[in-house]
């Protein structure tokens, strides 16, 4: 399995995965000639992209959606709650091609299977996902409100993780965001802090889990050295970290 991150964080999200002939997209919160460039530098087409899913409705998952299926013939999956938000919040256009899927369900592509796991994130339906191929299991787990119960059984079960870290407790305190925002993001519906991520995968990872890249980084509460510094204090120099950014596609990490 080939995952390459086209960008991560509130300016935009997007996730290649591969395995064999199966090829997909998770979100498109960036634009369809970037995430074209950016998969081109790889020697990757973005035609062969088998179908993209959505995360949920916020416009960083979602703006973009309906170019790509427009401008690229890619399948839409998403949850019926999700597509009429996104489609409400960001006008996505005329799309022709939509799969709804109910929360919780499985998801297949060929020999690639699809878990969708529902998340107490403030999105009108949200998901996070496992791409498991028969051999391997990725999560992409931003996005995700709080540590619920089900993220313990799900990342002892994977090989690699691309996790939200979002902010840093104190730089949000002492940011300029308004008070509502604050406790929007720190809520039990908006994002992981450094510490809780780090702390979820001291608890949670097993030895399976070759890697974990932590992503959907904030640009005002967080700093990439930070995120990886928290980490690296609580799970130790040797635990294996790499880092999604916000501003270029990662190079191709392997599960």
């Amino acid at each position: 399995m080939r995952v390459i991150s086209l960008q991560s964080g509130s300016n935009g999200n997007c996730v290649y995965v591969e395995s064999g002939e199966v090829a997909l997209l998770i979100d498109a919160g960036i634009s369809g000639s970037e995430a074209r460039r950016r998969l081109a530098q790889h020697g990757i087409d973005i035609r062969r992209v088998a179908a993209l899913l959505i995360s949920h409705d916020h416009a960083d998952h979602s703006r973009s959606a309906g170019i790509y299926q427009r401008k690229f013939g890619l399948p839409i999956y998403a949850t019926a709650a999700t597509f009429r938000a996104a489609s409400s919040r960001c006008r996505l256009g005329e799309v022709e091609d939509v799969s709804y899927f109910h929360a919780g369900t499985t998801l297949r592509f060929g020999k690639v299977r699809v878990e969708t796991i529902p998340t107490p994130h403030d999105g009108a339906d949200g998901v996070a996902f496992v791409i498991d191929d028969g051999r391997r299991r990725f999560g992409v787990l931003t996005d995700l409100g709080h540590v619920f119960e089900e993220l313990d059984a799900i990342i002892r079960s994977l090989d690699a993780v691309l996790l939200e870290s979002n902010y840093d407790p104190e730089m949000l305190e002492r940011g300029r965001y308004p008070d509502w925002l604050k406790q929007r993001i720190r809520g039990p519906h908006g994002h992981l802090a450094n510490v809780e991520a780090a702390e979820l995968l001291l608890e949670s990872a097993t030895r399976r889990l070759r890697w974990a890249c932590l992503g959907h980084l904030s640009q005002e509460n967080n700093h990439p050295e930070l995120a990886l510094a928290t980490h690296r204090k609580i799970l130790g120099l040797q635990f294996p970290l790499r880092l999604a950014t916000r501003y270029e596609a990662s190079d191709v990490m392997e599960v």
